[in-house]
């Protein structure tokens, strides 16, 4: 059993919206447009076209960087310590009275990233572990993730 405390911050939250958006296609394609609009624009000097595509570009991290913010200041979830306890039942979160255990089969996928580990126990929603608050439990959490979910559904990187 491995058990942490962690205090989920904005960049947290910017670094997990991140990967959570530009996971999908659709996003991936917008800024390739977007890019290439800018790319366009500037080149054959159609700089309306050059503007255009640089509010594309800068569009959606800005306004992932400004939501990340406000939940981080609004939420109560994210106004103190969670409390993460991994074993081979699943991973229990905690904070305060309330306690959630999800099984492992339950979750959805297992990330990383730079910045932290994501568990996705839903379509929308993860589990964040922040690398730089996990220190020497990083390979602990790892290892336990990799060992309790199907293969095909963990890309964690050391």
């Amino acid at each position: 059993m491995i058990e942490c405390d962690v205090k989920i911050g904005k960049a947290d939250l910017y670094d997990y919206n991140l990967k959570y958006t530009y996971g999908k296609f659709i996003n991936i394609l917008a800024e390739i447009i977007g890019f290439a609009a800018v790319v366009w624009g500037i080149y054959s000097a159609n700089y309306p076209l050059a503007v255009l595509g640089a509010i594309v570009v800068i569009y959606l991290p800005v306004t992932l960087l400004m939501r990340s913010a406000q939940v981080a200041a609004l939420s109560p979830a994210f106004k103190n310590p969670l409390h993460y306890r991994l074993d081979d039942e699943g991973l229990t979160v905690s904070q305060g009275e309330s306690e959630e255990t999800i099984k492992w089969e339950n979750c959805i996928k297992a990330v990383s990233t730079s910045r932290s580990i994501l568990v996705f126990t839903s379509r929308t929603g993860a589990t964040i572990f922040p690398r730089n608050q996990l220190g020497d439990k990083i390979p602990l959490v790892i290892q336990c993730i990799s060992r309790n979910m199907a293969p095909d559904k963990v890309n964690i990187k050391c």
